[in-house]
């Protein structure tokens, strides 16, 4: 494994090697400073799509960096605390840019929901079905924990149903939405990382190497600096969120286009670094850390987009609706229900990334349509 273990030898080689946090930071300060009025007047499309770029450039820089220390850090912890760092952290820049998005001008109601109903496709079918289709191109048949994934899912499961669909067929109080996700995704939690991490592993196709994630060519450092580092690289994208938001909000109020091309937007904004790291164990014959990645990511996205976003909205007094049209129920019905058949067997396929993929095209075609 080509990592090495080293500290900072010159100011020089510090600067360059964070250099993601302080371009973030420098855009912060420019963005609240002298171009503080930047957003004013988005009229001209030349200055918004400069805007749009610059933005959506940094926060990606910003998000492969956040990526790169909570690797570091996951390799140090080892499994299954290295994979939950990650999904945090990713997942955690990604609630925050969700609840700017639905808070922000004049958006919908549905923004919120439409937002994280497009992140959990692009995950659970999309990303899914890239990495069970790379992983049997390249190893025919890959293996995984049943008891690992079933349990990822029958939260998700549960979770989509009370925050997704239940609020279609009858109004749900804010104060149980918050407590079903806080208490099923924490006793989640208690369960990957105490009771049962065995769920979350596989070592006869990892071997003697589990600890080896794959992240070659990264230099450790000592864990307060990448502690440190992972939440000044983070501050950016967090501070950055309503900034980007406003251009977002701008670009689909110009184009009339739906509410949720904004929440795949979002998705690939703050999940490519996470989506490089899931396709790279799946091509590495990992596939149950690629599990991990995917449906860690998808469940943390529910529990910890659903009580930021019912929080945010008491707080602002803002109406939020979370339950998803028919289209959309019989979307998240079949996505789950392939996704349990598929768990059940222990092994994958190409046909099933095939099956997860065309889910996917539906979606899409749904949001376009």
């Amino acid at each position: 494994m080509d990592i090495e273990t080293r500290s900072p030898k010159t100011p020089l080689t510090f600067l360059r090697a964070e250099m993601a946090c302080w371009v973030g930071l420098f855009t912060v300060l420019l963005m609240f400073t002298v171009g503080s009025n930047w957003l004013d007047d988005l009229s001209n499309p030349i200055w918004f799509l400069i805007l749009f770029l610059g933005l959506c450039a940094v926060i990606l820089w910003a998000a492969f960096g956040v990526t790169r220390h909570a690797d570091c850090l996951a390799i140090m912890l080892g499994e299954p605390y290295g994979t939950l760092l990650l999904t945090v952290a990713v997942t955690g820049m990604e609630v925050v840019m969700i609840v700017a998005v639905a808070f922000s001008g004049s958006s919908a109601p549905t923004v919120a929901r439409d937002t994280m109903f497009s992140v959990v496709m692009i995950q659970l079918n999309g990303l899914v079905g890239l990495a069970l289709l790379i992983g049997g191109l390249t190893h025919r048949e890959q293996y995984f924990n049943i008891q690992g994934n079933t349990t990822f899912l029958a939260v998700i499961a549960a979770l989509s149903g009370l925050t997704l669909i239940l609020p279609k067929l009858m109004p749900v109080p804010a104060w149980f939405l918050i407590a079903a996700t806080i208490v099923l995704y924490g006793t989640f939690l208690g369960i990957q990382t105490m009771r049962h991490q065995g769920y979350f592993k596989f070592a006869e196709t990892e071997g003697d190497n589990a600890d080896d994630h794959g992240h070659h060519g990264l230099v450790l450092r000592p864990k307060p600096y990448h502690v440190a580092f992972l939440l000044l690289t983070m501050l950016p994208v967090v501070l950055l969120a309503k900034k980007f938001a406003i251009l977002v909000d701008h670009g689909v109020d110009q184009m009339g286009a739906p509410v949720a091309i904004g929440g795949l937007l979002i998705a690939v904004l703050v999940l490519s670094p996470e989506v490089m790291s899931a396709i790279k164990a799946a091509r590495e014959n990992r596939m149950q850390r690629s599990d991990n990645i995917i449906l860690g990511a998808t469940l943390a996205t529910i529990g910890l987009t659903v009580p930021g976003v019912t929080i945010a909205s008491l707080m602002t007094g803002n109406a939020v609706e979370l339950g998803l049209d028919d289209v959309g129920v019989l979307l998240l019905s079949l996505t789950l229900l392939i996704s349990f058949i598929n768990a059940s067997t222990g092994r994958t396929n190409i046909l099933q990334g095939l099956i997860h993929l065309t889910l996917f095209a539906a979606f899409l075609l749904t949001v376009f349509a």
